[in-house]
């Protein structure tokens, strides 16, 4: 880890109540921990707009099961894209429901393809991507 700097910031007497409370809800020991992580996230965030960033990101679909090609279709979906497909992990919700999580690597603009590609697969019933761009200048 890179040496500590220390720095003042100034703010309203109501915005450091409510930001205490976040800190405290939230379980950060000390405020400058949790203003490290509202950094991080603000810089994660800005660097997925640029397309050709580098990122990580989970893929989560609830589809119907009974959907008789869509199993083979996304396991084809990720033996045909394994240098961005790090693992996926299938849970059966109920009679009818699956859960799948498939876990991307590579740039921005190909993960939001692929992920894209699979939530538009016929049966797929909801489907959200959640990713986080990567790099050393984020830690």
């Amino acid at each position: 880890m890179s040496k500590i700097e220390r720095i003042g910031v100034s703010l309203e007497k109501e915005l450091l109540s409510v930001f205490d409370r976040l800190v405290a809800e939230d379980g950060y020991t000390t405020r400058s921990e949790a203003i490290r992580a509202l950094i991080r996230e603000r810089l994660s965030r800005k660097r997925l707009s640029d397309a050709s960033a580098q990122a990580v990101a989970g893929v989560f679909l609830v589809y119907d099961h009974h959907e008789t090609k869509l199993p083979q279709n996304l396991v084809d979906l990720q033996h045909s894209h394994l240098l961005q497909v790090i693992a996926s992990t299938h849970v059966h919700l109920d009679h009818d429901n699956c859960m799948e999580v498939i876990m991307l690597r590579g740039k921005v603009k190909d993960i939001e393809k692929l992920a894209s590609n699979i939530a538009s697969l016929k049966g797929v019933k909801l489907s959200r991507m959640n990713a986080m761009a990567i790099g050393e200048d984020l830690i």
